[in-house]
């Protein structure tokens, strides 16, 4: 088993929907999950997906396999899906990462393999869309590997991280975050803003970068670092037009969590949250909160580890906020039936996180091993995707509705 919030101002969309969404306690208990989509074996490269899915114009897109997906619901908790975009032949490519729009309803992944790059799918009048790559990944300086989707920022740039690659050596388990820049006359530049590797800093990045409101970059590393577990980072553009790395926090001392493999989060007031693979309490991973300090240091705080009795296990996915401040994510594995849960963790009075567990799966033919990070829509129903699990046991789309 293997081991995804483009744009800070996404987050705050996402958080506005679910207004209606302030789940605790024993609320939170009565929650009802349904299959939307299982893939099946030879439907043209659509299986196990890795990432989240993304909601617009009411169907919901994602990477699986080779493809990009669409689903467009037919009523009654039935899905149709339509692959949209191969993004290479089976065995040379692999769609990553959850899909993003623009404002004018184009689509921007990545793919991974012997074939990767960043493509944009641009909708067309007649229902089809029209692809093109936007960078081919090479040799040299050059990153490689891109794993975990990219982000716009206000002008229409867009960043990314790849797990290897870069200023020390090409395929080297080190890694970048880099820019592609649209030109007015059309085409694509790339700008590398950071190669990770030397030192004590992280290495290899397997998920996407977040913008704060004064445009710095977040993002994590699942090695490296001082205790060679993992880094969060950031990156603040300067006056040159270079970017500096600043490390935020190195994980792996004592009990802390390690190799995180979710992008972060921003609260309103700064703080970033994040979940690691392994680590914690019992060594299953964990959520955790960095604060900014006084001084321009972050302080880090374990907020759940996972891994006690039937609690989920090893979360791979990141966390989305409600406006009431409640963090809601996914754990691989782990739950009742060994499938992994999809969970809601409420911030208490004394300071302490108090975590529900929302769906168990892998029951019968459920969804198993939630990977992507979740998303809700307007009604405050939330959506995900699992490795395996579903009809045929190559993966599922699901919906889990309060």
């Amino acid at each position: 088993m293997p081991s995804d919030k483009p744009y800070t101002r996404l987050s705050a969309v996402l958080a506005i929907v679910i207004a209606a969404v302030c789940l605790c306690g024993a609320s939170a208990a009565a929650q009802q999950e349904s299959v939307l989509y299982s893939f099946p074996i030879g439907n043209g490269g659509s299986l196990e997906p890795l990432s989240g899915v993304a909601l617009h114009g009411g169907d919901v897109y994602g990477a699986a396999g080779n493809s990009i997906f669409e689903l467009r619901p037919l009523g009654g908790g039935v899905s149709q899906e339509k692959v949209i975009y191969f993004v290479a032949p089976v065995g040379d490519g692999m769609a990553q990462g959850t899909p993003i729009f623009d404002a004018a309803g184009n689509l921007y992944s990545v793919s991974n393999g012997k074939l990767s790059g960043v493509f944009e799918l641009t909708p067309d009048p007649g229902g089809g869309w029209t692809a093109a790559t936007l960078f081919d990944f090479g040799s040299g300086l050059q990153p490689d590997s891109p794993v975990a989707g990219v982000v716009l920022d206000g002008a229409g740039n867009l960043y990314g991280t790849t797990a290897l690659g870069g200023a020390y050596g090409f395929g080297s388990p080190s890694g970048t975050v880099f820019e592609l820049m649209p030109q007015a006359g059309g085409g694509w530049n790339d700008k590398l803003l950071h190669s990770f590797g030397y030192g004590t800093d992280g290495n290899q990045p397997n998920a996407a970068v977040i913008f704060d409101s004064a445009g710095n970059l977040y993002g994590t590393t699942t090695g490296g670092g001082a205790y060679a577990q993992g880094i969060a980072f950031e990156l603040m553009p300067q006056a040159n037009g270079g970017w500096k790395e600043k490390i935020l926090h190195s994980f792996g001392n004592g009990s802390d969590g390690q190799k995180p493999y979710s992008s972060l989060v921003l609260d309103a007031a700064g703080n970033l949250y994040g979940t690691t693979q392994q680590g914690g309490t019992y060594g299953l991973g964990t959520v955790f909160e960095l604060t900014p300090q006084a001084g321009g240091t972050w302080m880090g705080k374990l907020l759940h580890s996972f891994g006690d009795g039937d609690d989920g296990q090893r979360p791979y996915a990141g966390l989305i906020f409600d406006t009431a401040g409640n963090l809601y994510g996914a754990a691989e594995v782990g739950g009742t039936y060994s499938g992994g849960v999809a969970f809601e963790l409420t911030p208490q009075e004394n300071g302490t996180w108090t975590e529900t567990i929302l769906h168990n799966f892998g029951s019968g033919t459920d969804a198993k091993w939630p990977m992507g990070t979740l998303t809700f829509d307007a009604s405050g129903n939330l959506y995900g995707t699992t490795l395996q699990g579903g009809t045929w046991g190559y993966g599922a789309v699901y919906e889990i509705m309060p």
